[in-house]
């Protein structure tokens, strides 16, 4: 009978990823926005892809506006140094007082900077974005759902596989096993339904505000349209060539 251990498993690991999956929900959907907000494109950029996201959203409008120069063999130098708000100061001084640095260090340095951290503590307080923590988001709950369903899969396949287990005994291993797969399948689905897509950043009230924003093609003759469309999608809607090229010598910023 040691297959009922095995079944004890299956049932605490599936019962305890899907409790957390609840509760992740829960936090979630208890976060709502009081009021209108109109969100800044700092905001959009950290909703959508975190502080990482914000960082090339500012080194992005300042090439952009020719007060940074961000070569394609994956350097940054200054041009204007006169920081128009506290992000721009942030990557400016992350630079250095040469003028001049590689982009990566650069990219994770202003996405450490506390600039972004007090803008994510604001968009938190305004229930747009979810609180920092490992493991406290839906996405993350979904992650550990879909591990322990695997997991009872992995554990009912060794149940059935024991020797000297009765053969007739291997179909009733079986039902008893899918209880517990059924239910983290069933989590998952009303995890799709509900929660769908599952953002580390944005709450569902800032998620409805970033699928609110109007949908823009980036156009270089629209500079607003064009960073938010950064803003939004990342690096992978910059347009110029040597901009693309440093980012990608730079490599991934740090995710804060």
């Amino acid at each position: 009978m040691f297959w009922v251990l095995l079944l004890l498993l299956a049932c605490a690991a599936a019962g305890a990823a899907c409790a957390s999956l609840c509760l992740a929900a829960v936090r979630t959907a208890g976060d709502h926005a009081t009021g209108t907000h109109d969100l800044t494109l700092y905001e959009a950029a950290f909703l959508s892809g975190g502080p990482a996201r914000v960082a090339d959203l500012t080194l992005v409008s300042m090439a952009r506006q020719r007060r940074l120069v961000l070569a394609h063999t994956g350097w940054a130098t200054v041009v204007d140094p006169r920081g128009r708000d506290e992000m721009e100061r942030s990557v400016i001084g992350a630079i250095g007082p040469e003028g001049q640095s590689p982009l990566a260090p650069v990219r994770a340095a202003a996405a450490a900077a506390e600039a972004v951290r007090a803008l994510a503590d604001r968009l938190v307080r305004a229930g747009l974005a979810v609180p920092a923590g490992a493991g406290t988001t839906v996405a993350a709950g979904v992650r550990r759902v879909r591990l322990a369903a695997l997991a009872v899969v992995a554990l009912g396949a060794t149940a059935l596989l024991l020797p000297g287990e009765p053969g007739p005994a291997r179909p009733l291993i079986a039902c008893w096993f899918a209880l517990p797969l059924v239910l983290a399948l069933s989590c998952l689905a009303l995890a799709r339904i509900e929660a769908y897509p599952y953002s580390p950043w944005a709450s569902p009230a800032g998620q409805r505000l970033l699928a609110a924003l109007p949908r823009q093609s980036g156009d270089r003759a629209d500079d607003r349209a064009y960073l938010t469309a950064v803003a939004v999608h990342g690096i992978r809607a910059v347009g110029e060539p040597e901009l693309r090229a440093a980012f990608g010598r730079s490599g991934p910023a740090r995710r804060g």
